[in-house]
């Protein structure tokens, strides 16, 4: 009897922990990236925290079930991430940071009229102090690693991703409803960077790490489309996704021909060809 006891309170631990692995999902993500020093794993942030996935198998990062909605990797360093978005008990988490891998995470300041809740961020390649962020339909900008805030009086309007590239501190891009926008004055004044994406909403864009003259987008008008001219002229690709599409496209750092994205629906896709060819991935 003592010996079935054990068995069974073994069988229970290991049946949760069966459960526990299972409730992983990926929901209502907000941003992916690369991990730096992995080209086969990567970082979703998600409504319920942020996610690993690696080989097939999905798991959850640290215990924070926060709601990240704004993600952005450091630049250089290694397991180091900025977040923005909502705790579990509501209102805005600011902006913070871990550099642990996600472990554990601080806060590094509020924000402008904070705390805010960005929804779109990047960092700055070529200098890591500079930061940009999307919060109540305005831009913030920071010069200092996001110690503090400024709001920049821009024309701006309805963003929905910010990208930096590797080769220029002053240039970032803007993916909005009205098409893809570019500043190169560190966000002061934006300009129309494509007119093949004139008009038409951009909902995803990447650039390639070590060739800023290689992006990767999604737009509604060209659907998933390539740029090797810096993001003046695109060529749609033939990755066919249903009536799902991408939200996500992050490159590897160490093996910029490796790009992953994630769809509308939460799947998850790699590219090893430089995103000629896109296969799906388990989770």
């Amino acid at each position: 009897m003592k010996k079935l006891s054990i068995f069974l309170s073994l069988f229970t631990l290991i049946l949760s922990a069966c459960n526990t692995s299972a409730e992983v999902s990926i929901s209502h993500a907000h941003g992916l990236a690369v991990d730096s020093q992995n080209s086969n794993r990567v970082l979703i942030a998600t409504h319920q925290g942020l996610l690993s996935w690696e080989d097939g198998i999905l798991s959850q990062v640290g215990t924070s079930q926060s709601d990240l909605m704004g993600f952005t990797p450091h630049p250089s360093q290694e397991n180091t991430y900025y977040s923005s978005g909502h705790p579990q008990m509501g209102s805005n988490l600011g902006f913070q940071k871990t550099s642990d891998g996600g472990e554990n995470w601080e806060l590094i300041s509020l924000g402008s009229d904070g705390p805010v809740d960005f929804h779109a961020m990047t960092i700055n390649s070529k200098d890591p102090n500079v930061v940009y962020g999307w919060y109540h339909g305005a831009l913030q900008r920071s010069l200092d690693g996001g110690g503090t805030w400024e709001v920049l009086n821009t024309t701006l309007s309805e963003v929905i991703t910010l990208n930096g590239t590797a080769d220029d501190p002053s240039t970032v891009y803007a993916g909005t409803s009205q098409g893809l926008l570019v500043s190169t004055d560190k966000g002061e004044t934006w300009g129309l960077l494509s007119e093949d994406l004139m008009g038409s909403v951009v909902i995803a864009l990447a650039v390639n790490p070590t060739d800023s003259m290689e992006m990767l987008s999604f737009s509604g008008r060209l659907g998933l489309a390539k740029s090797t001219d810096g993001g003046k002229t695109w060529n749609s690709s033939d990755a066919e996704f249903g009536q799902d599409f991408p939200l996500y496209i992050a490159y590897s750092k160490t093996e910029p021909s490796t790009i992953y994205l994630l769809t509308k629906e939460n799947k998850l896709y790699r590219s090893v060809d430089g995103g000629d060819t896109w296969n799906p991935l388990e989770s």
